[in-house]
């Protein structure tokens, strides 16, 4: 009998008969509630209806995968595929898809959004982002710590052509995350804006925060983050650590209109509070665990509002990321191949990466 001669191709292998047979791909998985992601092996499925199956090139390693990971949020199972930050081709079409325009080899971008129910309140409402069956890739399906993954339709984003996937992955998610939080706040351009934390998230908020015309503070812990601040455009620093605190050095600047907490610090998205003028809006986007120290007089004297920011549907994805592409904002990344995802997760934990860890697998 002759050898097999395999051909891979968007996850089919071709024999010389013409026989065609599912592969299998590559995955890192955590198997136990705060474990580490391990390498295994999936069989490839074809995707249902209403699903594509996407061929992932890149995929973020974001904070909040940890919330997975730790099993803190409800109806977590392990074995438990991360990744919300995901970034590839379509390679396969559901029954459903294509009528709804999309076709193999379409550059696509999968972020905390999902998919949604389409028949909460929320959805009827048109508020998909807040749908009370949210889907989170990592969370709801097998996410993009993988070769391969299997998402609703109504979960993809378009990449633009001058985004690479190494970009656009993060933007699925942290950039939607800050660029959606800033555009749907109160502030206008010439506003004092403040971005507290200048990590994954923030470093983000900051670009975009300028590129939108704002007057732009960036608040981080220490003096040597300055030189970051402005190379990242912020018109002001501020370090959170100085003897002067943060609301009156925010104070000293006429106040801010908007402060974008991206910290996952509650001390310190607190301390912004006295900071804001008179009608302005916290905006909380950082996940900290622990509650919020504000008095009821902190807000009322002064009409201040505090607000708690999702991320963005994939119709916001794609709006951030045209947003990124026209105005050349592209995240500051690190990365490594998807067979190193135990090394990168722990160096987001650790607060040693730069900025964003993304997996690769090309």
């Amino acid at each position: 009998m002759m050898p097999e001669l395999v051909c891979w191709f968007r996850g089919l292998s071709y024999t010389p008969l013409g026989e065609v047979r599912m592969s299998a791909y590559r995955v890192a998985q955590v198997t136990a509630v705060g474990g580490q992601p391990e390498s295994a092996e999936r069989e490839t499925r074809r995707p249902g209806p209403g699903h594509v199956r996407i061929d992932v090139e890149a995929c973020g390693v974001c904070h909040s995968d940890a919330l997975f990971v730790d099993a803190m949020l409800p109806g977590v199972t392990f074995p438990l595929v991360p990744g919300h930050e995901i970034a590839g081709r379509i390679e396969e079409l559901g029954e459903g898809t294509q009528e709804r325009g999309w076709q193999v080899g379409d550059r696509v971008a999968v972020g905390w959004f999902g998919g949604s129910c389409g028949h909460c309140t929320a959805c009827r409402q048109g508020d998909f982002i807040v749908c009370q069956y949210l889907k989170v890739p990592g969370w709801s399906y097998e996410g993009g710590f993988a070769e391969s993954v299997i998402a609703p339709v109504d979960a993809l984003a378009r990449i633009p052509d001058a985004l690479s996937a190494v970009d656009a992955g993060p933007l699925a998610c942290a950039g939607v995350t800050t660029y959606n939080g800033l555009r749907r706040s109160s502030a206008r351009p010439g506003d004092l804006v403040a971005v507290l934390g200048i990590g994954g998230l923030g470093h983000l908020a900051v670009k975009y925060a300028v590129a939108m015309g704002f007057e732009t503070v960036a608040i981080a812990r220490g003096g040597d983050k300055a030189d970051l601040a402005k190379q990242l455009g912020a018109h002001h620093y501020i370090d959170s650590t100085a003897d002067t605190t943060t609301a009156d050095a925010l104070q000293s600047l006429g106040g801010a209109k908007v402060v974008l907490a991206t910290a996952t610090n509650s001390d310190a998205i607190t301390a912004t509070v006295d900071g804001l003028t008179h009608r302005g809006e916290l905006v909380v986007v950082g996940a900290a665990p622990e509650p919020l120290a504000i008095g009821p007089a902190q807000l009322i004297l002064s009409g201040r509002i505090v607000r708690g920011h999702p991320s963005g549907t994939s119709q916001d994805v794609e709006d951030t990321m045209a947003f990124s592409a026209l105005n050349g904002i592209r995240p500051m990344v690190e990365t490594v191949p998807l067979e190193e995802a135990a090394e990168a997760y722990q160096k987001m934990l650790s607060g040693t990466a730069r900025f964003r860890m993304v997996l690769t697998t090309h």
